[in-house]
């Protein structure tokens, strides 16, 4: 479990399951994390971080507003099997979008990364007209690295792979 100042990052809990329902629904909220979903095909990506983070330890974290208890979205280390690399992938529920709060949890998900999960890189696959994701991997300091391919069944998607390695992450810390 990690805190910012507004947030606690936290391992996906079942009572987090309505809000990513909500979330997964909305068609815009969803557009760049694979389209709007009924709610019986969110459990099952629901269910895949849960067991990513049981089998491997690596995960989304849940974001919880420390002030309201509420569940805002998804922030986390992710590297599925076949993935291009380490990556840190996001997603905000429509109602938390615009409040900063990608940015704050995206900092201390890549601190985690890079501290406590000893990676070398983080990288974000982002869709090419995601241009909020892409103002917020700027804003933590990646940089486009180009296009990059997906592993079935994503594989025909257009992906860049945005990134920076843990050594720039720690001098633009430091700086």
């Amino acid at each position: 479990m990690l805190e910012t100042e507004r947030l606690t990052l936290r391992p996906i809990a079942l009572e987090d399951f309505p809000r990513w329902a909500e979330m997964m629904a909305d068609p815009e909220a969803a557009r760049f994390l694979g389209g709007a979903q009924p709610a019986a095909t969110a459990w099952r990506g629901f269910m895949t971080m849960a067991g990513a983070w049981s089998l491997t330890g690596v995960s989304m974290f849940s974001l919880v507003e420390r002030a309201t208890g509420r569940w805002v979205g998804r922030i986390g280390p992710w590297q599925p099997h076949g993935w291009p690399g380490t990556e840190v992938g996001w997603g905000l529920h429509p109602d938390a979008q615009g409040k900063g709060y990608g940015v704050e949890a995206a900092t201390a998900a890549m601190d985690y990364a890079f501290d406590v999960l000893d990676w070398t890189e983080v990288i974000h696959c982002i869709d090419p007209d995601n241009i909020p994701s892409q103002r917020l991997a700027e804003r933590v300091g990646s940089r486009n690295q180009g296009p990059t391919r997906l592993p079935p069944p994503f594989h025909e998607l257009t992906i860049d792979r945005w990134g920076q390695s843990r050594e720039e992450w720690r001098a633009r810390r430091r700086g």
